[in-house]
């Protein structure tokens, strides 16, 4: 039980930083939050994520070059383009290691405007920190797992922020419904994305890139926008006008 809640509980705080933090601030600034607040969330994404931590300017990045490159050749993450979900990932990963290394680069569209913080980026992307939060999570693991199933879990929650992205990048222009047409194969997985916190509802983002609220249909819902909502009610983030 114990192994079960914190897979649970690990699985949604890791989501909720990359949908809220990663997603809609980073890449598309939906909403302003004081400098603060900023390095407050983004201490928080390397604590949620853990050893997956994934760089916010360089996720944001990369989901701006997705929006512009849709289903093309030049998308860093497309079913279209790539025969499996490993291939895909490999190239997304290609993509995210050479901007953090810099043998990549994207002209100043993509670059603008994003969220920095030298010092905690090399922290929290240093192997120190990678296999010191894996080693934490195999200690949990070996004081409560009772069972020799529950182990299968472990590797999914030290991959927790590429698997998050995986299974929208692969599946969401993959299976679903089309609310909007577009250019692109983005697709809505309603009601299986109230697991994925609002970012399955992913042809309505991309249709409407800049609404911080993903769902456009009236039986759909976001679980992410109420708590942007209150976010916004006592002052943390301000949310733009749409």
């Amino acid at each position: 039980m114990a192994i079960l809640l914190f897979f649970v509980v690990h699985w949604y705080l890791s989501l909720f930083v990359q949908t809220f933090y990663l997603h809609r601030y980073s890449a598309h600034r939906m909403f302003t939050m004081s400098p603060f607040w900023e390095r407050f969330f983004h201490v928080l994404t390397w604590i949620f994520q853990g050893s997956s931590y994934l760089n916010p300017a360089i996720y944001g990045m990369m989901h701006r070059a997705h929006h512009v490159f849709a289903d093309t050749p030049e998308d860093p993450h497309s079913p279209k383009y790539d025969g499996t979900l490993f291939r895909m990932m490999w190239k997304t990963a290609g993509w995210y290691n050479g901007l953090v290394t810099g043998d990549k680069r994207l002209d100043e569209r993509f670059t603008r405007d994003l969220p920095r913080w030298p010092f905690l980026e090399r922290l929290a992307e240093s192997w120190t920190s990678r296999i010191g939060w894996m080693l934490l999570y195999t200690a949990f693991y070996a004081v409560f797992a009772t069972a020799w199933w529950q182990w299968l879990l472990l590797p999914l929650q030290c991959v927790m922020g590429p698997l998050h992205g995986a299974i929208i990048n692969w599946y969401a222009h993959k299976y679903g419904y089309v609310s909007f047409p577009t250019n692109d194969t983005s697709k809505n997985m309603w009601p299986v994305e109230v697991l994925m916190m609002g970012e399955g509802l992913h042809n309505n983002h991309h249709t409407h890139a800049s609404n911080a609220n993903f769902a456009r249909k009236w039986w759909e819902f976001d679980p992410t926008w109420p708590v942007i909502r209150v976010l916004h009610a006592i002052g943390v983030i301000k949310l733009r006008t749409v």
